[in-house]
């Protein structure tokens, strides 16, 4: 698949991982619509110029996704890929201190947004892909989403968090059996701890600590080396049906 002046739908894309793709595929000649909750990401799209429009969305809305898809089939031809950032953080054990379980509606609002969500998302640009002509190798299009390590390593307080990443995980390979009679590949990146708005509320000491368990390179990933690993995912059309951790071979404890 060619980025260039092809379109693609970036979830999360005011900032973080979401906005470092956007820019990386305007880059390299793609189109961009930009979702986001934040109204933020309308500034984001002013700022990548013609090649980007902005749609005020929720990940967990079927009339919001089905209209960002809509504004990407008429931003270019047809729907290209979707890179699905959007999801949240969310920290609760399920016993605190005082012996008070956890809070299920809290658990249900980030299994909806970081796992429906992924969902939604997939489902209605999956059936807009489908209708592309076949490219290269038959192939329609793309999506990938974002998973975490704390699918696989998560850590104390992280049960909604970690179920939901892991849920992400566990789509991925059935999702690309499915769609490949479209020519529709599905992959996922797990990234590791990164420089994103999720941190910024980390205390310095804590991020420190968080750099120095990573064993190369010793610091935070960089928003940018997630939008290379997306990008090389939609030229590669070998990448199907995988998760990739992007981590420096950091192991939650």
């Amino acid at each position: 698949m060619r980025i260039e002046n092809a379109t693609f739908v970036i979830t999360g894309a005011g900032s973080g991982l979401g906005s470092a793709c956007a820019e990386r595929l305007v880059a390299a000649g793609g189109r961009v619509v930009l979702c986001d909750l934040s109204e933020g990401v309308q500034d984001q799209a002013s700022r990548l110029g013609d090649a980007a429009i902005a749609v005020q969305g929720d990940v967990t809305s079927a009339d919001d996704i089905q209209a960002v898809v809509d504004a990407a089939q008429a931003h270019g031809d047809g729907l290209a890929g979707v890179i699905h950032c959007a999801g949240v953080v969310s920290v609760a054990k399920l016993v605190d201190r005082h012996g008070n379980p956890a809070d299920l509606d809290a658990y249900a609002r980030t299994v909806q947004i970081n796992l429906v969500g992924t969902f939604n998302v997939m489902r209605l640009a999956a059936a807009a892909m489908s209708q592309n002509p076949p490219g290269d190798d038959g192939e329609r299009g793309v999506i990938i989403n974002t998973a975490s390590v704390a699918a696989f390593d998560g850590q104390v307080g992280q049960c909604a968090y970690s179920a939901s990443k892991a849920g992400v995980v566990g789509m991925s390979l059935p999702a690309a059996r499915e769609l490949s009679r479209h020519g529709i590949r599905v992959m996922a990146i797990a990234p590791g701890v990164f420089e994103t708005p999720m941190m910024a509320d980390i205390p310095e000491d804590a991020v420190a600590a968080l750099s120095q368990s990573v064993p190369f390179p010793k610091r935070l990933g960089k928003p940018d080396e997630f939008a290379r690993l997306a990008e090389q995912i939609i030229t590669n059309s070998m990448l199907n049906g995988e998760v990739i951790r992007l981590d420096g071979g950091i192991r939650m404890q």
